[in-house]
């Protein structure tokens, strides 16, 4: 049989592009301006000149604007905008690098900037930036629109502006992020390794955590904390912010209420944040999605060649980028946890993960959250058979799965989705030990967890560990006052001697409030018990007098941290004790509290020594209970995850611990270890509960 000849064509054409019913195409994550328009961007010839839009195929914003998949003009915020001819014969030309490039546009035909006042009052200038520029050195604070919504802006130099906008956005402690050029500058405010270049110039641009360098910039920027967040621009508009050398850094902060997302529509931001800014920098390119700034660290360890790089948030530049398994998960979304949560969603043998979404504690962020879950199942073409869930009843995405009966509803233990999304990222499969410590977590036991050693996989898991409970006086105020757990903690040591304890950091309290709060703990009223490894790193700090308040989230661990100043040496731990309760390994921290309290009577206490003791304690503590589990189970595999392995100490220590017991640690490092990850393993829960419900009894069992 002879081969048929070759068709022969006519022509050849771009036509637009077909909606498909079933899209396999990788939602582009939002990209720094590259190089090339930078050059543009600061050329006095290019018809692009300081045009604060630049972008080109290589760069700009992507997920931020996109309604619809497949990623064309038309179905993306930039379709309100009609090119002009030269930027549409670009377009158009195979050989021009903007050729198909959907935001594509110059000063005549795309967005413009806007400046008006606090109050929306149009500013007439011939040029928004250099007013901008001017405005920041004199003190000012600014809304700025970005790629995936408003920065709060002041000069990083000006301590009264910096204290200023904490007065206003009545953030008193919290560190803020710094905006600078390039790394040459961030080497004046921080140390820069050859690693956290290579991150803080990646086309993702997130905030990299460095180790600040002494009196340089503000304390007020970053109290009583020994990291600098540090990013370069990712948008024309911030290097043109940034090029007068007497605005060398810039306070650039989420630009949203305490507690709601990031503002990302103009009406918006003029009715929340008029009470905080003088100015605001607008612009008429819609944001579709709103994405906030992603945060990184890394962490170079002692006879390692490859650092760990570790998220605490993972948003901006790398969502929805999806985590690749060795395995199929079919369809599945999963709405993660109620704090720092994230949207996952299922597709064969990749799970998309959205940016950060925040605290699901009100509407707006709820509807954030809702409307994330909906967009991304629409650009992945996917139609979900599952819901996974987290386990707590309370909890506004369990409720909203449970209330809806369409398809079915997986809901899954707290700190498993930590281990399995923990496993998942690493391809690991099989029987695991998981160390899971966070700040809660609801147990199958109607308790609230947070130091755990689990047995299991992604189809089931036994507390095989745990720490010793403690209360939690008056519930979840608890966790904003931890001198609340610190008494706790002393009537679990000192029982009826208690009243005899005397360290400065209660002697400071009014006896009545002691005493109330004694009371309580030692009759359990209004007290709930909690196993949690991250309450227990409150009551410490503040039975050392380091935070007894709180005004964010693990506020008191991390300032005893930062008396570490980021030096990895261990010193000799605190005594502690394993018993075996129940058939489940129980750490008693009574010991450690004893020896605590004994030594901060001294009138020289360390603290800073102190701190080293106890963070090297929790350390050998995971390292023993872990030897007991290998020793019992024959299992050497085992995980580490939740928010307290943000603890660069404890993460960097415990790997090194267990590997030279000669077991086979993992950690995060594609998610972050915090409740922004839990979304991966609840997938992959999911996916293993169908998979196991779907199949066939063993009749001969």
């Amino acid at each position: 049989m002879r081969d048929e000849p070759a068709p022969r064509y006519e022509g050849f054409e771009i036509r637009k592009s077909v909606d498909l019913a079933y899209m396999d195409t990788i939602v582009p994550p939002d990209s720094n301006v590259c190089a090339d328009c930078l050059r543009e961007v600061r050329d006095p010839g290019n018809r692009r000149y300081r045009y604060a839009f630049i972008n080109c195929t290589n760069c700009g914003p992507r997920y931020s604007i996109i309604h619809g998949m497949p990623y064309d003009r038309s179905q993306s915020t930039m379709r309100a905008f009609t090119m002009c001819p030269p930027c549409d014969h670009e377009y158009c030309d195979v050989e021009d690098r903007r050729y198909h490039a959907q935001p594509n546009a110059c000063p005549t035909c795309g967005p413009r900037l806007q400046l008006t006042d606090r109050d929306g009052t149009p500013i007439e200038t011939d040029d928004v930036v250099r007013f901008t520029i001017a405005r920041l050195r004199d003190g000012a604070i600014f809304a700025i629109k970005s790629l995936g919504g408003f920065h709060l802006a002041v000069d990083a130099s000006n301590d009264a502006a910096v204290r200023e906008l904490r007065r206003r956005k009545r953030r008193d402690a919290k560190p803020f992020a710094v905006m600078v050029v390039d790394c040459e500058a961030a080497a004046r405010w921080a140390f820069v390794s050859h690693h956290e270049r290579v991150l803080l110039e990646s086309i993702q641009r997130p905030i990299v955590l460095l180790r600040k360098r002494p009196e340089t910039l503000p304390e007020s920027i970053a109290p009583r904390n020994p990291n600098l967040g540090v990013m370069l621009p990712s948008t024309p508009l911030q290097y043109l912010l940034l090029e007068d050398p007497a605005l060398p850094a810039l306070v650039m902060t989420s630009g949203n209420l305490s507690g709601h997302p990031i503002v990302y529509e103009n009406h918006t931001a003029l009715e929340q944040l008029r009470e905080i800014v003088d100015y605001f920098v607008l612009n008429d390119r819609d944001i579709r999605t709103r994405v906030d700034d992603s945060v990184a660290r890394v962490i170079v360890r002692e006879g390692k060649d490859e650092p760990l790089m570790s998220f605490m948030r993972r948003s901006r530049g790398y969502a929805p980028y999806p985590i690749h398994l060795p395995y199929s998960v079919g369809s599945v979304v999963a709405l993660g946890a109620e704090l720092k949560t994230t949207v996952s969603i299922g597709k064969a043998n990749q799970v998309f993960i959205s940016q950060h979404i925040g605290d699901l504690k009100n509407d707006t962020t709820f509807k954030s959250h809702i409307d994330c879950a909906k967009h991304l199942q629409n650009l992945l073409s996917l139609r979900v058979d599952t819901v996974a869930c987290d386990l707590h009843p309370a909890f506004r995405s369990t409720r909203a799965a449970i209330e809806q009966s369409e398809i079915r509803v997986v809901q899954v233990q707290h700190h498993h989705a930590h281990m399995v999304s923990c496993m998942a990222e690493n391809g690991l499969s099989g029987k695991t030990i998981g160390v899971v410590f966070d700040g809660a977590g609801y147990g199958t036991d109607g308790t609230i967890w947070g130091g755990e050693f689990l047995l299991g996989d992604s189809e089931g898991f036994e507390r095989v560990g745990r720490l010793r409970p403690m209360l939690l006086l008056g519930g979840d105020q608890a966790v904003k006052e931890p001198i609340r757990v610190a008494i706790s903690l002393l009537v679990e040591t000192f029982g009826d001697r208690v009243a005899e304890v005397d360290v400065p950091a209660v002697r400071g309290m009014p006896g009545e409030r002691r005493e109330v709060f004694t009371k309580m703990a030692a009759r359990k009223i209004n007290a709930i018990p909690t196993t949690s490894m991250g309450r227990l790193f409150d009551g410490v700090s503040a039975l050392m007098g380091i935070c007894s308040q709180i005004e964010y989230e693990a506020q008191a661990a991390i300032e005893m941290e930062a008396l570490l100043q980021r030096d990895f040496r261990t010193a000799e731990p605190f005594e502690y004790a394993i018993d075996m309760r129940d058939g489940c390994l129980e750490v008693d921290y009574r010991p450690i509290v004893g020896e605590l309290v004994r030594l901060l009577r001294s009138p020289d206490a360390d603290i800073p020594e102190l701190s080293r003791r106890y963070h090297s304690t929790v350390v050998d503590m995971i390292g023993e209970v872990c030897a007991r589990l290998v020793k019992q189970f024959g299992i050497d595999q085992i995980v580490m995850s939740g928010g307290v392995f943000c603890n660069e100490f404890v993460l960097v220590n415990a790997l090194k611990c267990l590997q030279s017991r000669g077991f086979k640690p993992y950690c995060h490092q594609l998610v972050p270890t915090n409740d922004g990850g839990i979304s991966l393993g609840q997938v992959v829960v999911a996916a293993a509960a169908r998979s196991t419900a779907a199949r066939p009894m063993d009749r001969g069992a």
